[in-house]
């Protein structure tokens, strides 16, 4: 799969059971950059049928990174991204290895989404925190709660 994503120029990532095409295109030539994007995945499903693989378009995502002038500057929005003979929504957001990514790379949700795992399982910990040791209720804490905002 990796030689069919490079012979149409494309950089790729795979990971276990994902494979993440990240293309850089230009404000004026969104066209363009979209066909190249639909023409690989294209040869891609054709490559998965021909070895017995089928693609998920219902677990496949699209998300579009602009700057903020990026924003200004384009007229419409792309609402949607050909992929392997589907159109795909386009996110405001997606979760990348753990990380939440929107279309300006700001981290708010990110944060938000961590600082809300961190509240729950600090509010179950404190449920059965009678039942507890210190010992044991730090050790959990540190588990649940801190290694969480050490990743952050």
């Amino acid at each position: 799969m990796a030689d069919v994503i490079a012979s149409h120029g494309v950089q790729h990532q795979q990971l276990a059971d994902e494979t993440q095409l990240p293309l850089a295109i230009s404000a004026d030539n969104t066209v363009g950059g979209l066909s190249i994007l639909a023409a690989c995945t294209a040869d891609v499903r054709l490559w998965c049928i021909q070895n017995g693989l089928q693609l998920n378009p219902d677990k496949s995502e699209a998300l579009i990174i602009e700057t903020t002038a990026q924003l200004h500057a384009v007229t419409y929005a792309v609402l949607s991204a050909p992929v392997a003979g589907v159109e795909l929504p386009v996110a405001d957001e997606m979760k990348v290895l753990g990380v939440v990514l929107n279309r300006r790379l700001t981290f708010e949700m990110h944060v938000t989404m961590v600082a809300r795992s961190c509240h729950y399982h600090a509010q179950a910990i404190r449920h059965i925190r009678h039942l507890l040791s210190t010992e044991l209720a730090s050790t959990l804490a540190r588990s649940l709660i801190v290694t969480r905002l050490d990743y952050l």
